[in-house]
C-alpha cells in the first residue's frame, strides 16, 4: 500500500502563504523536490492528488480542496480503515509551538485543530502519524506565544507570514520535507527523532 501524505490547509488563492496552510506548502515542496507528477483534481476525494515515489515508496500526496475542517472527508477515501491509517502521515499547522519548530506525533490528540479532529472522526482512529508545525509566536524559555481571544486566534492563523519570517519558514518547510523523506524510507522512528531533535 502506498504512503498517503495529506497536507492540511485552506483551497483559495487568499489562503496562500497563510499560516494555516503550512502543512499544504510543505507538501507541495516535497512535491516540487521529488518530481511528483502535477497535482490533479480527485473528484471522489475532493482533493488535489500527486503520485510519485520518496526513495523505494510509492506515495500519493494529497491536498484536501475543503475547507480545513472537513478534512476527513477527503482523507477517508484514502485511507479506509483504522488500520490503513498506519500508511498515512499528516502535516498541518499548530498554534502550541513556536515558528521554527516542528514536532512529530503518533496516535495523539487533535489538541483542538479542526482539520486534525475532522480526519479523526472521519478514520474513528488517531493512530496515525502527524508532523505538526509551530506557527506562533516565540516566547520565554522557546515556548509558543499564547494567542488569548477567538479573534485573535483566527487572525494569527490565518494570516499570512510577515516578512521577518519567511526566511524561517523555509528552513521549516525543509526539515518537514526531510523528515517525510525519513518517515518513507526509514520508518516513522528515524523521522521522529530527526523531526523531533532541535
Amino acid at each position: 500500500m502506498a504512503l498517503i501524505i495529506v497536507g492540511l490547509g485552506n483551497p483559495g488563492k487568499e489562503y496562500e502563504k497563510t499560516r494555516h496552510n503550512a502543512g499544504r506548502s510543505a507538501v507541495e515542496l516535497v512535491a516540487k523536490d521529488e518530481g511528483f507528477d502535477a497535482f490533479v483534481f480527485n473528484k471522489t476525494s475532493n482533493a488535489l492528488v500527486s503520485k510519485g515515489s520518496i526513495g523505494k515508496e510509492n506515495a500519493a500526496l494529497v491536498l484536501p480542496e475543503t475547507m480545513m475542517n472537513l478534512s476527513g472527508k477527503a482523507v477517508s477515501t484514502f485511507i479506509k480503515s483504522p488500520k490503513a491509517a498506519k500508511n498515512l502521515l499528516v502535516i498541518h499547522d499548530d498554534l502550541d509551538l513556536p515558528l521554527g519548530t516542528i514536532k512529530m506525533v503518533f496516535a495523539r490528540g487533535s489538541g483542538g485543530h479542526k482539520g486534525v479532529e475532522s480526519i479523526m472522526r472521519a478514520l474513528k482512529t488517531d493512530a496515525f502519524a502527524r508532523i505538526r508545525i509551530g506557527i506562533s509566536g516565540v516566547g520565554k524559555k522557546n515556548q509558543a506565544k499564547k494567542v488569548q481571544g477567538e479573534e485573535k486566534v483566527i487572525k494569527q492563523v490565518i494570516g499570512k507570514w510577515k516578512p521577518a519570517e519567511e526566511a524561517v519558514v523555509k528552513k521549516v518547510l525543509k526539515k518537514v520535507a526531510e523528515a517525510m523523506r525519513l518517515f518513507a524510507s526509514e520508518g516513522i522512528e528515524s523521522a521522529t527523532q530527526f523531526a523531533n531533535t532541535r
